[in-house]
């Protein structure tokens, strides 16, 4: 489920309210939605940067 659905985010076929439901609904993890969405990567670099 997870490779599917990073494919279909990165194809903007899901948004991320939309990934964020399927957390919850135990599809994914939260790890693996920030994997997919690459909050994680955006705040370190961020961090990086100051």
């Amino acid at each position: 489920m997870f490779e599917i659905l990073k494919q279909r985010y990165e194809r903007n076929f899901v948004r991320k309210d939309q990934l964020q439901r399927y957390v919850t609904l135990g599809k994914i993890t939260q790890k693996q939605y920030l994997e997919i969405v690459g909050e994680k990567q955006e705040t370190e670099k961020t961090e990086k940067e100051v």
